[in-house]
C-alpha cells in the first residue's frame, strides 16, 4: 500500500527475528509466488547498503529488480486472499 521497501534489519526488528535468520521465513513466501505465478513479494525486503534484496533471492535476475518491484507495488494483493497454512500446502505438496 505504500509501494515501499523494507531492509532486513528493520523487517528483523517488527517480528523479532534476527536479519540473518529471515532467508527461512522468506523462501517459503518466494516459492509461494513463483508456483502461483505472482510477482516475487521477497523482492521487496532489500540489504541497507546496496537497495537489492539479499543472495536469497532467486525469483528473477539483478537487472529486473526494478521491474519485479513495480509489479509487486501494482499487483492487488486482497484480490488473491491470504494462502494461509493451506495454500501452501497445496503449492509444496504438488
Amino acid at each position: 500500500m505504500h509501494r515501499q521497501t523494507i531492509t532486513y534489519q528493520q523487517l528483523g526488528q517488527l517480528i523479532k527475528m534476527p536479519p540473518a535468520a529471515l532467508g527461512s521465513m522468506l523462501d517459503p513466501i518466494q516459492a509461494y509466488c513463483v508456483a502461483q505465478q505472482l510477482p516475487p513479494l521477497t523482492v521487496l525486503v532489500v540489504q541497507k547498503d546496496t537497495g537489492l534484496p539479499g543472495l536469497g533471492f532467486t525469483a528473477g535476475q539483478a537487472e529486473q529488480v526494478a521491474s519485479d518491484q513495480a509489479r509487486v507495488f501494482s499487483t492487488d494483493w486482497l484480490a488473491h486472499g491470504n494462502p494461509l497454512a493451506e495454500g501452501f500446502e497445496k503449492v509444496f505438496s504438488a
